[in-house]
């Protein structure tokens, strides 16, 4: 019998994540592949794929996790170090029963964690936490573990080409990458090499410590680096990934970032002339702009809940051929698996621009000014943070009644009226809560922020930062 108790903080809403050496160590490691393998045995399964980030503490954990699979009674295979897409890649070609990757993505380097999958789909949520009650009770080892390395890249990167096709067209363009140290580094130069075009790409060495910046591709304050690249290169567009490849983000030839909603809506245009009418899903943080564009082409926009266990879910429910985060993680189901890719997100954008002769800077020109606040992330305690968002909805949900505004409760409330929307949502992985508004001009945008912060404080809110300074 292996009995294991977690540190409750490492078993998040969409992965399991901790502090090495602090909350997650290699015993957990070794607990939550003894965990995972008495699931997959009692589905009847008994492959899994292994890979792993750069992280330093990458290769400690993965040497735990595989003995805690082995001992389970699974046939592991092991792909090394390399982006979470490839792992994914790996998960579906070689249909596996279950696939974990061990990455920190785009948290500090003391941090690290584990992304899991479970008959192709992601395991989350009341998956993890049942992976948790299952090991505090114990779990039985089993007999018939196997362990064995295998080599996707060359595989993966076929496919990536065969998906972007002839890409003749911008042969005569410049092209930045920023790998910023992550598990993709390696992967972009390989890819690059193989496309037309002069491509310069930066920070393609994994070094788990990432001494250049931080591994977030759509944090403004990480983007420095790459919008100088694109001016000095006189590059057509940017592109940033984050530490283990499953996120993208982008710098316009006029340096400019381009939001994930921009990006998804951008590449719907291809996605609609081969699927015309088909629904295209963001996140509810996503700008009208977006989903405007959709519309406009013939797509059937949706909203959906934040969180790329979500949207991923979400996409094969409804056999949706693409979705798209503010966050940066894309889902293509058209000609690809569906799964959050940055590296095929990247080739979908320049086979876009191929075929259409418009670049993404062209395509931001074209859109109606946006009046936006950023993502607003306001502290609130982790045991109040969804009574509060309930308590909004509902008052909100009285003037919906009233005939004052439109109300969307998918995830969290946003809330449609004459100035534009806002949205509050409680944050799944830290106590705050996550906002955002647009207007139609600003003073509507200020009237939709003044309207978040009063349905707060009527809900019973405090604000921690005042109260600090008071």
């Amino acid at each position: 019998m292996i009995k294991h108790d977690f540190d409750p903080t490492i078993l998040r809403a969409y992965d399991i994540r901790g502090i090495i050496d602090d909350t997650l160590t290699g015993d957990d490691a070794y607990a939550i592949g003894a965990g995972f393998a008495a699931i997959i045995r009692a589905r009847g399964g008994k492959t899994v794929v292994i890979g792993r980030d750069g992280r330093l503490s990458s290769p400690m954990l993965s040497e735990h996790l595989a003995k805690g699979l082995t001992d389970g009674g699974m046939a592991v295979t092991d792909i090394g170090t390399g982006p979470t897409p490839m792992l994914y890649f790996a998960d579906r070609i070689s249909d596996a029963d279950g696939a974990v990757q061990i990455t920190g993505s785009h948290n500090p380097p003391q941090y690290n964690g584990f992304k899991m999958v479970l008959g192709h789909q992601p395991f989350f949520d009341d998956d993890i936490q049942a992976l948790g009650k299952a090991m505090a009770e114990g779990v039985e080892s089993a007999d018939g573990g196997s362990y064995q390395p295998m080599d996707i890249e060359q595989q993966y990167l076929d496919a990536l080409l065969g998906y972007a096709g002839d890409l003749s067209a911008i042969g005569h363009m410049a092209f930045v990458w920023d790998c910023g140290n992550g598990a993709a580094g390696p992967m972009v130069e390989r890819l690059t090499a193989a496309l037309p075009g002069a491509h310069h790409v930066l920070f393609s060495e994994i070094d788990g410590t990432f001494p250049h910046h931080h591994p977030d591709p759509v944090d403004p304050e990480t983007l420095h680096l790459l919008r100088q690249a694109v001016t000095d290169h006189d590059a057509v567009i940017g592109i940033g990934f984050d530490g283990d490849g499953d996120r993208i983000g982008l710098i316009d030839a006029k340096g400019r970032q381009v939001a994930g909603d921009v990006l998804t809506a951008y590449l719907s245009g291809g996605v609609l002339r081969r699927h015309p009418g088909a629904e295209i899903i963001f996140d509810v943080k996503s700008s009208l702009v977006a989903l405007d564009q959709v519309s406009a082409r013939g797509g059937r926009p949706q909203l959906w809940k934040t969180g790329h266990s979500h949207m991923k879910t979400r996409l094969k429910e409804i056999s949706a051929p693409l979705a798209g985060e503010m966050s940066g993680h894309l889902f293509i189901a058209d000609g690809w698996y569906g799964f959050d890719d940055a590296l095929l997100a990247a080739v979908a954008v320049l086979k876009e621009m191929a075929e259409t002769g418009q670049d993404i800077t062209q395509f931001g020109d074209a859109l109606p000014r946006v009046f936006a606040t950023p993502e607003m992330r306001i502290p609130c305690l982790e045991s109040e943070k969804f009574g509060l968002v309930d308590a909004v909805a509902n008052a909100a949900r009285s003037e919906t009644d009233a005939g004052i505004s439109e109300a969307n409760t998918i995830d969290g409330i946003r809330v449609t009226n004459d100035d534009g929307w806002w949205l509050i949502r409680a944050s799944n992985t830290g106590a705050e809560l996550v906002a955002r508004a647009e207007g139609k001009d600003e003073t509507s945008l200020n009237r939709l922020q003044n309207t978040i912060y009063q349905h707060l404080r009527a809900a019973g809110w405090q604000d921690q930062s005042s109260q600090e300074g008071s």
